[in-house]
């Protein structure tokens, strides 16, 4: 099985943001593949069906943004989940708004999510996609990712959404090489 984890921020007053882009990844390749997201377990709501052949969890962690690794940390130690069968969908505020990048493995950079599964699960060696935010002009970094997109940069990031699902699906069906060649840029 595989595990399909977005991040965000539970609530309503989060819908829409910046940071929780991962979640509207999940919501995305939930709806596409007929996958309910009806569960809580493991501080998570999580939904469980095939993309493609594979059999899949998809994984919205309830924890908050920064204690994100505390639910990742359970999945991975009750399936006894490898690296590869983990793959992680976030914001980054060092790529361009819309932009995707897709990596095997990596550092958590700058995002506190990111810190918190890599600090909690003891590995960096796991599947990624990051969907650019861009970065503030000005003003304060968490003001920034908590905040709604703008009118103009709103197309480009329900595109990028949709590119995101595309790009988990394209990873679970056909492998991480040609998901990065196909959908990096």
């Amino acid at each position: 099985m595989l595990v399909v984890v977005g991040l965000g921020n539970p609530g309503k007053q989060y819908e829409g943001t910046r940071h929780n882009v991962g979640f509207d990844t999940i919501d995305y390749l939930a709806d596409k593949n007929n996958i309910s997201m009806n569960k809580v377990k493991y501080k998570a709501i999580i939904g469980e069906g095939f993309i493609g052949r594979e059999k899949v969890m998809l994984v919205k962690p309830q924890t908050y943004m920064n204690l994100s690794g505390r639910s990742v940390r359970e999945i991975v130690n009750f399936y006894k989940l490898s690296m590869e069968d983990l793959i992680i969908i976030y914001d980054d505020i060092d790529t361009e708004v819309g932009k995707l990048r897709i990596r095997k493995k990596g550092s958590a950079g700058t995002h506190n999510g990111m810190k918190s599964i890599i600090y909690e699960i003891q590995s960096d060696k796991f599947p990624r996609v990051r969907i650019g935010i861009g970065k503030p002009q000005y003003g304060n970094l968490a003001d920034f990712v908590l905040g709604k997109f703008s009118k103009e940069d709103r197309p480009f990031i329900n595109e990028s959404v949709k590119r995101s699902g595309e790009a988990v699906e394209t990873l679970i069906s056909e492998g991480i090489e040609l998901a990065m060649n196909r959908y990096n840029g």
